[in-house]
């Protein structure tokens, strides 16, 4: 599958999952310094290959006859800056509630650690604009996934899909965490705990055979 269709897919997918709304949300997808990306105002789930331009990783277009989405320049100053191979970004319900409500998201499920624990609630900063790059990009410093405050999210990955299960599992947390908070307080793990979840995974038990 094409670097372009990997973005038709998941941009289907994204819209299936009611992870975007209309022409929201942005996915690209990087290959040596070359960056393929989802088109300016297209809704994700009407993409077809040729729709999706390329640039390279300084922002000028190499290929394709629609703009790149407006989000380019955060995506380009992600990949600047780490070893990220594809981003998404959505606008999704617990997402975007816990991105207009808090400063970060807390480690209530061992699972943050596969996104680098506490997740980080860039500064606010007008859609497509250097200010918002810089703010991400701080954001994410050490981690696969960042809230953009009053906005929504923002995973990494080496590839498309690790990226997209990266997007899955931080709306999960995110869904956890506000429907924990009509309940009651939401439990935040401790460093201690976490640290003890990071050994168990390195040595899992051996369980013996039976003979």
């Amino acid at each position: 599958m094409s670097l372009r269709e990997q973005l038709c897919e998941y941009g289907r997918r994204a819209v299936e999952l009611g992870l975007v709304i209309g022409t929201s949300g942005n996915l690209s997808v990087r290959e040596g310094d070359l960056v393929a990306v989802t088109p300016s105002g297209a809704a994700l789930d009407r993409l077809t290959p040729e729709m999706c331009p390329v640039v390279d990783v300084e922002g000028y277009l190499v290929e394709g006859d629609l703009q790149p989405s407006s989000e380019t320049p955060m995506h380009l100053a992600v990949y600047t800056t780490t070893d990220a191979r594809a981003i998404v970004h959505t606008h999704s319900v617990f997402g975007t509630i816990v991105a207009t409500t808090m400063t970060e998201l807390p480690p209530v499920h061992y699972n943050a650690l596969l996104l680098g624990g506490v997740v980080k609630v860039a500064e606010y900063a007008t859609y497509g604009t250097p200010e918002l790059a810089a703010n991400v990009r701080a954001a994410m410093e050490g981690k696969k996934a960042a809230l953009m405050a009053n906005h929504g999210g923002v995973t990494v990955g080496a590839t498309l899909e690790e990226a997209f299960e990266a997007t899955r599992l931080l709306e999960w947390l995110c869904e956890v965490y506000v429907r924990g908070l009509s309940v009651g307080k939401p439990a935040v793990l401790t460093d201690e705990q976490l640290k003890a979840v990071v050994e168990r995974a390195l040595n899992p038990p051996a369980f013996p055979r039976r003979l």
